[in-house]
């Protein structure tokens, strides 16, 4: 069982590799959304959408084991958005999204989200080839959620703590629930947000902003890197003529 395990992820990596230079050559910032079930990321989803929209390119690749609901909902906002139905999968992987990004039309610079199925164990594990992964905790679940899913909360860069206007209605202790999330990842960042009041968006969308900025700068240096290249090789070529 171990030695499947491990094919299979190997054979996964492969794929995430592939993905990963596709969205590097074309500076692309991938992000891949996880949760529980229930968590709110399709509405947070659709009000970051709403607030960018306009500002740049966007694309959604939604995960999900039926229906194609949460697409539909993505498309109404104007973004193009590829449903993946797992069936009795439990996550999306990375051949997955490779075959998606065949069906999308994206223009260089694109945020592309991948909402995968909602599940905090098996997404852990499998590699999309995106820049990072973003967890999304709802305060309707316990605040012992990352010590209960330790790995997802250690692979992911961000944890966005959702439906924060419910507070005054629930007994959620925000610092603990940050506290245990940077327990398992202590370089996790946290957001506090809420689609519905607003709170919390504005600095949600600057860190997209940052993101985005590097992968264009990392586009950048290595399209500077290849002209350096092609110029030396060049003078290489000419003066040997």
């Amino acid at each position: 069982m171990v030695q499947i395990e491990r094919d299979i992820l190997s054979k996964n990596n492969d794929f995430a590799g592939q993905n990963r230079s596709r969205f590097e050559a074309h500076g692309i910032l991938a992000l891949n959304l996880v949760s529980s079930p229930g968590s709110g990321k399709t509405t947070l989803l659709v009000k970051t959408i709403s607030a960018l929209q306009g500002q740049q390119p966007l694309a959604v690749i939604e995960g999900d084991q039926q229906t194609a609901n949460d697409a539909e909902r993505i498309r109404a906002t104007g973004a193009p958005a590829i449903q993946i139905n797992t069936g009795k999968g439990c996550h999306l992987d990375a051949s997955m999204v490779g075959q998606a990004l065949d069906k999308l039309e994206m223009m260089d610079g694109t945020l592309l989200f991948i909402e995968n199925v909602g599940n905090l164990v098996c997404p852990a594990a499998f590699d999309l080839g995106e820049a990072a992964k973003v967890a999304i905790l709802s305060v309707t679940e316990g605040e012992d959620k990352p010590l209960k899913y330790p790995d997802m909360f250690q692979a992911a860069r961000l944890m966005l703590l959702n439906k924060c206007d419910l507070l005054p209605y629930l007994e959620f202790d925000v610092e603990r629930a940050v506290e245990n999330a940077r327990r398992v990842n202590p370089t996790i960042e946290v957001i506090r947000v809420s689609a519905k009041s607003g709170e919390g968006m504005d600095e949600w969308l600057a860190w997209l902003k940052r993101e985005q900025a590097t992968v264009a700068d990392a586009k950048q240096e290595t399209v500077d890197a290849l002209k350096r290249r092609i110029a030396e090789l060049e003078a290489k070529l000419a003066a040997q003529g």
